[in-house]
């Protein structure tokens, strides 16, 4: 997966961005390429090794978004009641960076809380996931942040959140 300068990326942890620019870097000695990736106020800098499809992917297609809107409107799977468990579930979940896995977290994390409340880690999880989420939203459909987190929070909310 070949990424250019000015291309818009989804980071598999910290949402959409854009790469600024490519630079080999020297780290322990041995030289690599990587991708400056400016996200909101911070550059991230990604290697280009055989890692990087699961930490850069292009954003999905707005007829692909729309697909995955399907899986926030349906009640989410059981997640397991030990924070660790769940944790470890959830971030497994998310290891892959497609926005299905997004949608998927956002929509379990949801329908749990309406069985016990969100520890500090759940919510945290869930809030980056949704930014991310919406970010990605926004560019897919051409509308606002602000207009996607409306139409995500209907989306639970018809799912029973």
């Amino acid at each position: 997966m070949n990424f250019h300068e000015g291309d818009t990326v989804m980071h598999w942890t910290y949402g959409l961005g854009k790469v600024v620019r490519l630079e080999e870097r020297a780290l322990s000695g041995k030289k690599e390429l990587y991708y400056a990736v400016q996200i909101a106020d911070m550059t991230v800098w990604v290697p280009a090794d055989e890692k990087l499809e699961n930490r850069l992917r292009p954003p999905t297609s707005k007829a692909e978004f729309k697909k995955l809107m399907n899986i926030l409107s349906k009640p989410g799977d059981p997640l397991p009641d030990d924070r660790h468990e769940r944790k470890t579930l959830l971030t497994e979940l998310l290891k892959n960076g497609r926005a299905e896995s997004l949608c998927r977290v956002i929509r379990n994390l949801s329908t749990y809380r309406h069985v016990r409340s969100l520890n500090d880690n759940d919510q945290a999880l869930l809030r980056r996931t949704e930014e991310s989420l919406i970010g990605e939203w926004g560019f897919a459909l051409s509308i606002t942040p602000a207009e996607a987190e409306l139409q995500l929070h209907r989306l639970l909310t018809a799912a029973g959140d």
